[in-house]
């Protein structure tokens, strides 16, 4: 592969996944600067390596069309190491088609899109995905309904909804445990996944999201359906993540302005399938951009890196 940097140690590793002494060896390249921690990734067994990746998406005169209609783009937009992201927009935006783009669920019409360095439509996705943690109440579906809380986020190491007959060892469960326990459910763990509520099953998808060491964190809708005092802890939780210097880049899809937890650096603003405006977070939530997508006069005002908005 191009532009690798191998470490000169020799470890059995399956992709996506790490052990403790691999991971170390990564702070350790980080530490000395010859490596940024969002830039790695372990690409293949019995030998590490780590490429280096500094735009996580690159988006060229993207295209998506159903029909003979356009329900996005013409886009432009570029996502790079250690930025946080939200998409905003009414519905019908086209908002979760960027996703799907961003998930590799779905190709442009035309156009191209590069993910981590590789153009969509000339790779395995199946690879890529153990780079990409996601999370959508569209995947709650698909877990098996008698899945407990542990294997729902265990599952995540080899990408795949369902525990069948993969092989876990105590790193992974060790993961796992970490991750439940970051997000405050980790006495969930022996649960039966369909019986938590709303928030509870928020969190345990994000631990899962988290649990392959991805290089990009896709969350879809993060706060919907959740009362306030979900909402607010929920946020919470996402604003240490974006303090963390070590986590992933973020992309979160939402309709709702104050639902942006503080952290986020960059915003993208869609309207009818176009993009309103992209850049700084504070740039794009503006009163002027804000009335533009959604047709109707709107204030913004933050506070504590915070948005809130309202018709006038």
């Amino acid at each position: 592969m191009e532009n690798s940097a191998s470490l000169l140690i020799t470890a059995e590793v399956m992709p996506g996944r790490s052990t403790p002494e691999t991971r170390i060896s990564a702070v350790k390249l980080v530490l000395s600067g010859r490596l940024m921690r969002s830039d790695y990734r372990l690409i293949h067994r019995e030998r590490v390596s780590f490429v280096l990746v500094s735009a996580i998406y690159e988006f060229n005169d993207v295209v998506v069309r159903r029909g003979d209609r356009d329900i996005l783009g013409p886009i432009n937009w570029n996502v790079n190491s250690g930025e946080r992201w939200v998409i905003l927009g009414p519905n019908g935006a086209g908002k979760t088609t960027l996703l799907q783009l961003c998930a590799t669920l779905i190709h442009p019409t035309s156009g191209s899109v590069k993910i981590l360095g590789n153009h969509l439509g000339k790779f395995d996705v199946f690879e890529i995905r153990t780079r990409i943690g996601i999370t959508s109440s569209a995947f709650v579906r698909d877990f098996p309904e008698d899945e407990i809380v542990m294997d729902v986020v265990l599952t995540a190491a080899y990408a795949v909804i369902g525990r069948w007959q993969e092989s876990y060892d105590l790193w992974d469960e060790s993961r796992a445990k970490a991750l439940l326990t970051a997000l405050g459910v980790r006495e969930l763990g022996d649960r039966v996944f369909s019986t938590l509520s709303e928030g509870e099953k928020k969190r345990v998808q994000i631990a899962r999201s988290l649990m392959a060491d991805p290089e990009l964190l896709l969350l879809d809708e993060p706060a919907s359906s959740l009362d306030l005092g979900g909402r607010e802890d929920l946020l919470k939780r996402l604003e240490n993540l974006a303090a963390d210097p070590l986590a992933p880049a973020t992309v979160i899809v939402t309709h709702h302005i104050e639902e942006i937890p503080v952290g986020t650096t960059h915003a993208l603003l869609l309207s009818d399938g176009e993009v309103i405006a992209q850049g700084a977070v504070d740039r794009v939530l503006t009163d002027a951009f804000m009335t533009d997508a959604y047709g109707l006069r709107i204030a913004v005002q933050s506070e504590g890196g915070r948005y809130f908005a309202r018709a006038i």
